[in-house]
């Protein structure tokens, strides 16, 4: 599938997420069937400081619980102190998530 641009709309998402225009990705990724648990944590970390931070870290938290292979409750409890220290310390919050993510099979 491709838009009139002949582009993936995948390369669009990206580019939309790779500039940070929150408002586009929110547009292209609601267009999109499904969106990898990587980028939607880039999507928390863009809208770290919107409306809606919550709503998107509690999906992202439900996704990677379901998705990772060897999730465990303190898994789930690190990620969760992860996103609710994401607004307020972006880049060790990430390094945390990063390390559970690894630490439970997904590559981020």
């Amino acid at each position: 599938m491709t838009t009139g641009t002949g582009i993936p709309p995948y390369v669009i998402f990206r580019q939309a997420l790779d500039a940070g225009d929150l408002p586009r990705i929110r547009s292209l990724a609601a267009a999109m069937p499904h969106i990898s648990l990587q980028d939607a944590l880039r999507i928390c970390l863009l809208m770290r400081d919107h409306d809606g931070y919550d709503r998107a870290a509690v999906r992202w938290l439900g996704r990677f619980a379901l998705e990772a292979g060897n999730v465990t409750i303190e898994d789930v409890q690190a990620a969760a102190a992860a996103l609710d220290a994401l607004p307020d310390r972006p880049d060790a919050a990430m390094e945390r998530l990063a390390a559970v993510c690894a630490r439970c099979g997904l590559a981020q």
